[in-house]
Formats: structure tokens, sequence, C-alpha cells
């Protein structure tokens, strides 16, 4: 009975392949492992809990071989015939990926979508970049090539399995998935035909270079280090300086561009105390803050936004860590500076040196692994869409560096150019791709609610599929993890403009705002 079931969820028209045959199928430098057809019910993916009641799917594995030193796993998921939305989704990585993205295949598969996720060409933790160390043709991969040869196989096995192509190809992911998702637009723009770009690390030898700098600065002298306990009033004083600037004292930072903080507001009058810093903690901050500069001054990377500092797993996990040494921002800086560029495994951040260090990170792998080109003509006039979005208190990637990519490509392509294809919405409060304390869920398939859509994927697609392009984007903020009552909902605005409070009505209500230029 189940196999005759199976056969029944998988019938497809004559000209389509069955599951089990595609792992016939000749792929240009790949082999597929695996092809399977899974009837609905439990699935345990290789790395994660068991999930109930997924839907039926035909599961492809393979693995890509682009250079002798490529060794690419990808997986393939693709529902039914009869229940296929006719669409396509990419998956992107965070950090330095190293992994399949199992959750996100399975969210792509609970909404009828075919996708496709990649470990980039290595198997590791994501904060390890030791995969790299002396393999070139891997930190290719990682840095382009595995994502754009994913969809090339993808696409290839949604043809053989369906008997015709995707009507739309989008890509949506965050982080390094985020730079990913930008390469695409950039160096693949025939790929994807709509793309959401979250918190892009973009520049990426500028963003480790960055790491290094605070790093050195928070570690390499006596004193220097800021201990978690001390960031409630870092982020106090941020936000009695620059809260209400938006109009509303709510216990978030609107437009942090607008917020001109001064820390020295902080400094230690006697002895010092959780309340207080002294001068080398007040130096390691304004270097956060302050981002990568040459030693002429200029800024190579904008710095860390005020007003997030003791929110959850932010700065406390990604600057201070809960102790020296133990930050994301050790961890992927030195990773990156031992393993990548200088393959030194005892290389010592004590030595960093932002003019040197930058500039060789930049000739040797910006090419690779940056997506800074703000040309993307190609993608325009293939009829492509882009939605970025940051959030400003990500501790992770500086929030101005999405909005300097975004100006730059305004002013190569020209506002009202860059407005029919592309968006940019930054999220007050939220953290790194998601959480802190503002309103930050958008990214569930959701109907519009006028000319509002609570999600940037069902805002994408409206504008791809129907030439709908979005306004205004609701978010929310739950009072539970479960998601059964909202706290507050707030709308999210077409950069370069905010929200800003009418000045009746709740605020805690998206409907009493209004988007402007400040």
């Amino acid at each position: 009975m189940r196999i005759l079931c199976i056969a029944i969820l998988f019938a497809a028209p004559a000209f389509a392949a069955t599951c089990e045959s595609l792992a016939g199928l000749k792929l240009p430098n790949a082999t597929i492992s695996l092809a399977e057809s899974r009837a609905s019910g439990p699935f345990t993916p290789p790395v994660g809990r068991v999930v109930p009641g997924l839907p039926a799917f035909c599961r492809v594995a393979g693995t890509l071989k682009p250079s002798a030193d490529s060794d690419i796993r990808f997986e393939v998921w693709l529902p039914p015939a009869a229940a296929w939305n006719g669409k396509f989704q990419g998956l992107g990585n965070g950090g330095y990926a190293g992994s399949i993205a199992f959750p996100s295949l399975i969210d792509a598969i609970f909404h009828n979508y075919a996708t496709a996720s990649t470990d980039t060409g290595h198997q590791d933790s994501g904060t390890s970049a030791q995969w790299a160390l002396n393999h070139p043709e891997k930190i290719i991969d990682f840095g382009y090539r595995a994502i754009h040869e994913t969809a090339v196989a993808a696409k290839a096995l949604i043809h053989a399995f369906y008997g015709e192509d995707p009507k739309h190809s989008y890509f949506n992911s965050c982080s390094n998935g985020g730079r990913q998702a930008l390469m695409e637009a950039q160096r693949y723009p025939g790929d994807y035909e709509g793309i959401v770009a979250g918190a892009p690390a973009n520049n990426w030898t500028h963003l480790l270079s960055s790491a290094a700098s605070g790093v050195k600065a928070m570690l390499s002298e006596p004193g220097s280090y800021l201990p978690p306990v001390k960031l409630p009033a870092v982020q106090a004083a941020a936000l009695a300086q620059c809260d209400a600037l938006d109009g509303v004292k709510d216990g978030i930072i609107e437009n942090p561009l607008a917020c001109h903080f001064d820390p020295s507001v902080l400094l230690c009058k006697g002895d010092e105390s959780d309340a207080c810093l002294t001068v080398h903690q007040l130096s390691s901050l304004n270097t956060v803050y302050g981002g990568l500069t040459d030693s002429k001054g200029h800024q190579l990377l904008p710095g860390l936004s005020p007003g997030g500092e003791a929110d959850p797993n932010n700065w406390s996990s990604w600057v201070t860590g809960a102790s020296p040494e133990k930050s994301q921002m050790f961890l992927y800086g030195t990773q990156f500076f031992k393993n990548m560029l200088y393959s030194k495994p005892d290389w010592d951040f004590r030595s960093f040196d932002a003019d040197r260090d930058t500039k060789l990170a930049d000739d040797r792998l910006a090419g690779i692994l940056n997506s800074t080109n703000p040309d993307l003509t190609a993608f325009q006039k293939r009829g492509g869409k882009l939605l970025m979005y940051h959030g400003w208190s990500d501790a992770a990637i500086p929030a101005a560096n999405a909005v300097q990519y975004f100006d730059d490509v305004t002013k190569k392509m020209g506002a009202a150019n860059t407005g029919s294809f592309a968006r940019l919405y930054m999220v007050p409060g939220m953290g790194h791709c998601t959480g802190g304390s503002g309103a930050s869920a958008f990214g569930q398939l959701s109907t519009p609610d006028g000319d509002r859509f609570h999600s940037l994927d069902a805002a994408l697609e409206a504008w791809v599929e129907n030439g709908t392009a979005p306004a205004e984007i609701v978010a929310t903020k739950y009072k539970t993890p479960d998601r059964s009552a909202v706290l507050r909902t707030h709308p999210l605005c077409p950069w370069p403009r905010t929200a800003r409070y009418k000045g009746t009505g709740s605020t805690d209500d998206a409907a009493n705002f209004v988007c402007a230029v400040q």
C-alpha cells in the first residue's frame, strides 16, 4: 500500500522523469548519490530534530566538482507535480557555511517550492574556516561558485522531474547568505529573477578586517576589554540621547544615522562600576562604533549602530563574548586571517595593521569573496527584482554597510532607475537577521493588507509576478515564541524613508506611523 501511495503522489506527465530515475541524470561536473521518493510523514534530517508531518517530496542529493579540489555537496527537494507551486527557491548559508540548510529546505517544502541548498564545498561548523587553509579552489567555491553551480544543477533536475522549467526562481538568505544573494545578482544575473538579501556580509574582506581591528582594540591592552555586564549602561545612554528622535520614546532608535551618540557620558568619574566605562573601555567602544579606518582616518567600513547593545544574544555574543576571546567577532576575524588570507594557523591578532592587512585582503580575495559591485544593469535588464533588509541593531554586520551599498547602487544607476527594481528596508531594533527589541518578524508568506505586506517574500513575488512594487512592509513583534499574541506592529519603509509617529493612537500599531524622509 505504501509503495502504491508514493506512486500516486509522484504521478507525473509522460515526458517527466520519476524521482528514482533522477539518479541516472547526467549533469556537468556532478554525481547524483541519492534520489528517493518520500511519502508524507515524519522526516529526520541528517542534522536536527525529527519533523512531523512533512509533505511528500522527491529528495535528491549529490556532489559537484567544478575543480579538482572541489567537493560541493548539495540537495534538491522536489514536491509532487500536483503540489508544486511552479517556483524554485534557492537557499544560502550563514557564517563560513559548511552544512546544508535543512531547516530552510523543510520550510520551502511546506510552502510547495522546489528548493536547493549546498554546503558550499566543505563540511565544518559555521564559525570555522580551517577548511580554507591552503585550499584556494575551496575558497572560490565558498565565494561564489557553489551557489551558482547548485542553481544550475537544481534547474536541470527540476526540468527533468516536472518536464518544464520553473516559472519563477527566487533566492532568499541572510548574513553570508545576503552576500551570496548579492553575488548572484552581480555575477550570475540569470540564475534568479527575485532576490531577498538580508544583512549582507558583501564587503567580506573589510568586514573581517573590521573584526580583527575590534578584537585588537578590545584585547591587546590590559583593561581595554568591555565586559558584557556594562552593556545595559551603554544601551541606556544611547537611548537617552536618541530614542525620541522619531517622535516616540519606545526603547528603539528608528534611524541611528540621525543619532549622534556621544558615549563619553559613560566615562567613570570616580570608582569603576557597571554603570560607567574606564578610559580604555571607552576607547574600545569608540572603535566598535567608528568602524574600520586606515591610518589617514578614512573609513573602510562603517561601525555598529547604537541602540541594541544589551539585547539578548546581540553584543554579548558578537562583540564582547562571555569573556575575552569568546566573542563571535574574535572567532570570525582570527579564522579569516589564519586560514583564508595568510595560511598561518599561528597568526596573532595583535599584529593586525589596518592599512597593510586590509589592502592585502582586498588584493588577494576581494574579487572572490566581495559582492560590492553597484552595477546591477544585467540583473535589472532581465527583469530582476531585489529586496534588501538589515536590522539597525545588528552586532555582527554594520547596518550602515547595507545603506552604503544601496546608496552606491543608486549613484551608479540613478535613483529612478534603482527604484524600478530594488528596495532597501532598514529594521529598527532588529539584531542579526532576527530578534532584538524591535518588530522583526516579516519572513512568512502572507497576503497583503491593502498596499502593505507582512512578508518580504510575498512582496517580492507580487513584484516579480504581478509588477506590484512594494511600499511599506509591516513587521511584527510577538509576545511569546509561539506567536500566539501580538505585542506591536511597525512599518518598515523603503530607504531613505523612515517611520515617524503621527502623534495620535497607539505607538504599538503600524497604522499610526507614516513613512517620510527625515
